[in-house]
């Protein structure tokens, strides 16, 4: 653990792991809906894209943590990575051959 956490009172630690557990539960919880959602579900782009910056936004900070396993990626690959690699492949549709 690092001098930062052990200098926190045992309130502080709580408060730490109760709100880490709350952001274990709510990445849980989006990667259940994220697996059942299907393109046509997506009707929206800019929801989409919403969703998507924003995950990419918190696999960023996650990589700026102190033993974050994600260090040396992108926020990019991280998200990537959370996500499946069917998540992340672009899509053909729409695309001109070059």
């Amino acid at each position: 653990m690092s001098d930062e956490f052990d200098g926190l009172d045992a309130m502080e630690k709580a408060g730490v792991g109760t709100t880490l557990n709350r952001c274990r539960a709510l990445a849980s919880k989006i990667g259940n809906e994220l697996r059942n959602k299907r393109p046509e579900h997506f009707v929206d782009k800019l929801s989409l894209a919403s969703v998507h910056a924003s995950l990419e936004r918190a696999a960023d900070v996650l990589s700026t943590v102190k033993g974050s396993q994600a260090r040396g990626t992108s926020g990019r690959q991280v998200a990537g990575a959370r996500l499946g690699r069917r998540a992340r492949r672009p899509s053909r549709r729409g695309r001109r051959s070059v």
